[in-house]
């Protein structure tokens, strides 16, 4: 159905989808439970992962199936955060929802438009 770069965009596009869902669930949770002692704020392991792949590219090499095997989101707990003010933790994360959002947005927008794009050849093929 797809071509090697077109399937390798869609699995990255798809990553990201899955990162910034996970992201949005971490970011609820830790808006629900700022108040709470000891509290431990949950993040989302994605964008470190994504590191190879830009030096890869950055060097001119296409990205390979292979090379995507072992990046996925991840969620891990960061440290306790005691003493620090909770307002400000909480407009952080509030803040942290909205950017999420946006690129949550961005994301379907840009898939929606590659998957488009490729209709369009598809049914110019037909022709």
């Amino acid at each position: 159905m797809f071509g090697h770069s077109e399937a390798i965009t869609v699995e990255m596009v798809s990553l990201a989808l899955d990162a910034a869902s996970m992201r949005h669930q971490a970011i609820a949770h830790n808006i629900a439970n700022v108040n709470s002692p000891g509290f431990a704020p949950m993040r989302v392991n994605f964008e470190e992962q994504l590191g190879a792949l830009r030096s890869a590219l950055g060097n001119g090499t296409p990205v390979q199936h292979a090379m995507l095997a072992g990046v996925h989101p991840v969620l891990a707990r960061a440290p306790a955060v005691d003493g620090l003010d909770r307002t400000a933790m909480l407009d952080m994360e509030v803040a942290d929802m909205a950017q999420n959002t946006v690129q949550y947005e961005a994301l379907l927008k840009a898939l929606g438009k590659h998957m488009a794009i490729l209709g369009a050849a598809v049914n110019e093929g037909k022709r």
